[in-house]
């Protein structure tokens, strides 16, 4: 699978929010509070803190917990600099107060939004009386989202001589680091340093333990593991440990053992429903090329949401069968879903277009898209770019061009969609090897609406022009008041004018 339209399938798989969504948020935004309207503004990039003046200087009272409740709220939607402006914003008007959490918030927004310096320097400032367990444990997180293991262990090092590893957490941290760092052999030692202090582990911590021995191939230490954990009477067995075994033995090319993880995983999510974790199990059969799998766990997913299937649900479906090649399947289901009363949602077809141009059956998915048009549906820029690098990978540069022009010019409104950069650059350098300059300038500017200006839409133009033997002062002005610089390619180019 070319890199192009492997990035194409799985932005085809998250996009859009559908109606229903949204209109769910329109609704609850006009019952909420003056703190929960914070959270749903998804405006990233507008102030809060002229908001919270307005309140306090309208003569009403903020809570500070419900504020904090804002801030974890923010987090969670990964807007940590509003979440920081509200923590500086509280501290600044004095109404932090002495909640606990404040500092450790605080240090955890700084690291993120400022980095690791600032968030020492944060740390540093503050009193022996305010360097909580919970504020150690949090610049240990900072060490570890930067993969630092020597500051990591100096700073774990630091906590036990305070006495303040007395929870899983930072033992957890502590392995979650050697896994990323490909040191998988040292997360047992971390498991077992933890049950000798008398610290019960956690799910995750027998998860990521028994993935440590996955890496390595030992299955007899994963299993062993694996047995450990579903001994203890306090652990209630989840289906991602499960998942996790299964995906080793796939790798391993041990099908009948993943089989029997991934029904574990099963009957995990018959008694405590995910849709995310069908998803992965879907995901997991795919990978095992078991069409009959995929087909009987769809029937055991349909008897468990008995209100019906979303778009969603048909996505995880079909994706699985496709990577199996069952391509007549798929399309009974993608029927199935046409019918089913969903609102119409391109990730599917999308779905098969990809699967086409993979198989180098381009034509197939243009037929394909063709017939969704005359239906009278509007595909997405994405939908259009996937024949596009189609084209592309098949070296018919003409045709991925009057995709992607299509894909550029349905662009406007579509949030969240971009051109692939490296389709883009290739499709620039053909056009100014051999297109006409009116061809060069209508490509460049309805990339211009999509990307910003570059060098790259520069040189294509000045090739054209220059092939043509066209002046091109004008536009050596436009890269100058663009800031882009004129470099050795482009100065060779002008030498042959």
């Amino acid at each position: 699978m070319s890199s192009s339209l492997f990035s194409l399938l799985n932005r085809a798989r998250s996009t859009a929010v559908g109606f229903h969504d949204r209109f769910s948020w329109t609704v609850r935004f006009y019952g909420m509070d003056r703190y929960s309207r914070i959270v749903l503004n998804r405006n990233r990039k507008m102030s809060l803190a002229p908001q919270l003046d307005r309140w306090i200087d309208s003569g009403k009272n903020v809570q500070p917990w419900k504020l904090l409740d804002v801030i974890q709220r923010l987090r969670k939607q990964r807007r940590f600099s509003q979440a920081l402006e509200i923590s500086e914003w509280m501290r600044n008007r004095g109404v932090s107060g002495p909640l606990q959490s404040y500092h450790s918030i605080q240090l955890d927004l700084v690291g993120k939004v400022h980095g690791l310096a600032s968030a020492e320097s944060y740390f540093n400032s503050l009193s022996e009386e305010d360097r909580t367990e919970r504020v150690y444990g949090t610049l240990l997180n900072c060490y570890i989202r930067k993969s630092l293991p020597e500051k990591s262990l100096s700073h774990m090092q630091k906590m036990k001589e305070l006495g303040f590893v007395s929870s899983v957490l930072p033992y957890k941290d502590i392995m979650s680091l050697y896994t990323k760092v490909g040191q998988y052999e040292k997360v047992p030692d971390m498991l077992t340093e933890m049950k000798e202090n008398g610290i019960l582990p956690d799910n995750f911590s027998y998860r990521i333990c028994i993935n440590s021995y996955g890496k390595r191939s030992d299955f007899e230490g994963m299993e062993k593991i694996l047995e450990e954990m579903t001994q203890q009477q306090y652990i209630t067995m989840d289906w991602n440990t499960y998942a996790v075994v299964a995906n080793h033995y796939i790798k391993a090319g041990l099908s009948d053992k993943a089989i029997a993880a991934l029904k574990k995983a099963e009957e995990i999510l018959l008694e405590k429903p995910d849709r995310d974790g069908f998803d992965h199990l879907f995901s997991l059969y795919g990978n095992l090329g078991s069409k009959s799998e995929v087909l009987r766990l769809k029937e055991v997913q349909e008897s468990v949401y008995k209100e019906g299937l979303l778009s969603r649900d048909y996505c995880t479906f079909i994706g699985p069968l496709l990577k199996c090649g069952e391509l007549e399947e798929a399309k009974l289901l993608l029927k199935e879903w046409e019918s089913s009363g969903n609102s119409y949602d391109f990730r599917l077809p999308d779905m098969f277009l990809i699967w086409y141009c993979q198989q180098g059956l381009v034509e197939k998915a243009a037929e394909m898209l063709d017939e969704i048009l005359l239906k009278g549906k509007t595909p997405t820029p994405n939908s259009f770019a996937i024949l596009a690098s189609g084209y592309m990978d098949k070296g018919d540069m003409g045709k991925a061009v009057d995709y992607m022009k299509s894909a550029l010019s349905v662009f406007p409104g579509s949030k969240g969609w971009g051109p692939n950069l490296k389709v883009v650059t290739s499709l620039l350098n053909w056009l100014g090897e051999k297109a006409e300059t009116e061809q060069v300038e209508s490509f460049v500017g309805l990339l211009r609406a999509a990307i910003p200006i570059n060098k790259e839409m520069y040189l294509a133009l000045i090739k054209a022009n220059v092939r043509e033997g066209k002046e091109v002062d004008g536009l050596l002005k436009s890269m100058e008041d663009d800031k882009i610089e004129v470099d050795e390619e482009i100065k060779k180019l002008l030498a042959k004018n």
